[in-house]
């Protein structure tokens, strides 16, 4: 029997999908096959059900948005299950991988989830998208800014996307309603015979002469954080919040380049392309309510200062009760639950050893020599020479480059030669 399973399965087609639901009461997954007269949902364990058995999805986007809102209003208690749509030829391990996972993660993990399930609310302001219908749900989440016909799919076509493979991946929708795509799309740019690839965000936005353009965010391998960001300078704190929780988690005065107003601002870090993104604490929407929590004033205020700000007794989708902390994220332009999987790992020496390495390699527009910044790396006192100030005349000194808040130290007598004095003397030890 499980042979013929398996030959079954492997003679599916890729492309094909099928949906997984997780019974919210019982934390299991299962195969969806349908739903029955009376409204109850027909499904199988992963293990025993063959593909003749499981639900059969239409690959085009319109007909699964129609196909998935009558079957999830046909159901007697749809706000039992959470569905997940999943290709067919990867669908066993799937269930496989997602029984481990709900098996295993709190209920502060299990939240994460909501990411991937299917939205009958997106579902059905799509359906009205696609209808030609204005969609008249009030919530900002389900609206949408722009229209398919809008964008220059000729254009998108020069970098390889489609509005078939953008929808594939997921990413069409949220660009619609004006967000950033939740994932790295692959494009590619080709200037003459010269072809290259790269990863990057996309989202849309509007010209001054009122064009729809796409624009591009690609994958940096780390913030530079030895350069100021809008008149900010990162302190050693600042970095190491923004790297391990991707929000910096205080607000400052940035120096916005149009109007040259100083404005107080959060700053976070977008964990996909390592940009770092702001948002105007004028702009800041905090809720009222999270997770059934009415917030007070208190709280309100600790959200719109960047803070991290913890919560009791909020309650789940399953009904049961969980503790965590919430923060403003200027990328999301909403708060954020912060579990572990948001975070990036950095052990606070990994975090110095990379900022270690990152000494600017010019000082006051004289480059430095790779001596120097052999011993600058090395938190070691350079000599330099060579320099000019404002009125032409050159002088020299000493520089350090303090880890801690990431700025060059320069000094005309070297007041650093002392400490070095006495480290050095105490590793002599007594003499007898």
């Amino acid at each position: 029997m499980e042979k013929e399973n398996n030959s079954e399965l492997s003679a599916v087609e890729k492309i094909g999908s099928t949906l997984l639901v997780l019974h919210r009461s019982s934390s299991t997954i299962r195969m969806v096959e349908g739903v029955d007269q009376n409204g109850e949902l027909k499904d199988n364990g992963f293990k025993e059900i063959s593909s003749d058995q499981i639900l059969h999805l239409d690959t085009e986007d319109r007909s699964f948005a129609q196909m998935f809102s009558e079957f999830y209003h046909q159901l007697k208690d749809p706000a039992d299950f959470s569905f997940f749509k999943v290709t067919e030829y990867e669908a066993q391990q799937t269930a496989v991988d997602l029984q481990q996972y709900v098996d295993q993660a709190s209920e502060e993990e299990k939240e994460l989830l909501k990411e991937y399930e299917v939205s009958i609310d997106a579902v059905e302001a799509h359906r009205g998208l696609s209808d030609g219908n204005k969609v008249t749900d009030h919530r900002v989440e389900d609206r949408y800014l722009y229209n398919p016909e809008q964008v220059n799919w000729k254009m998108m076509m020069k970098v390889g996307l489609s509005i078939d493979k953008l929808r594939e991946m997921g990413a069409l929708e949220p660009m619609l309603k004006g967000y950033k795509t939740p994932v790295l799309v692959p494009v590619e740019f080709k200037i003459g015979s010269v072809v290259t690839q790269m990863e990057a965000r996309l989202s849309l936005r509007v010209t001054h002469a009122g064009n729809l353009e796409v624009r591009f965010y690609p994958v940096r391998k780390d913030p530079d954080f030895t350069k100021t960001f809008l008149g900010h300078e990162f302190t050693w704190e600042d970095q190491r919040n923004l790297m391990e929780s991707g929000n910096m988690g205080r607000v400052v005065d940035l120096v916005y380049p149009i109007t040259g107003e100083k404005i107080p601002s959060l700053i976070s870090r977008d964990r996909l392309t390592n940009d770092l993104i702001a948002v105007r604490t004028n702009e800041m929407r905090i809720p009222l309510v999270i997770k059934g929590v009415t917030l007070n004033e208190e709280q309100k205020k600790v959200l719109r200062e960047g803070k991290v700000l913890f919560i009791e007794n909020m309650l789940s989708s399953r009904g049961t009760l969980f503790n965590a902390s919430v923060q403003y994220n200027a990328d999301k332009r909403y708060v954020e639950f912060l579990f572990k999987k948001n975070s990036k790992s950095l052990r606070v020496g990994e975090l110095k050893s990379r900022f270690k390495a990152e000494v600017p390699g010019m000082f006051r527009g004289k480059k430095l020599k790779a001596w120097q910044m052999e011993k600058l790396k090395a938190g070691e006192t350079a000599y330099v020479d060579g320099l000019v100030d404002k009125n032409g005349k050159k002088y020299q000194g000493y520089l350090k480059f303090d880890r801690k808040v990431g700025k060059f130290e320069f000094s005309f007598r070297n007041v650093w030669k002392k400490d070095l004095k006495r480290t050095s003397g105490k590793s002599k030890g007594k003499k007898l």
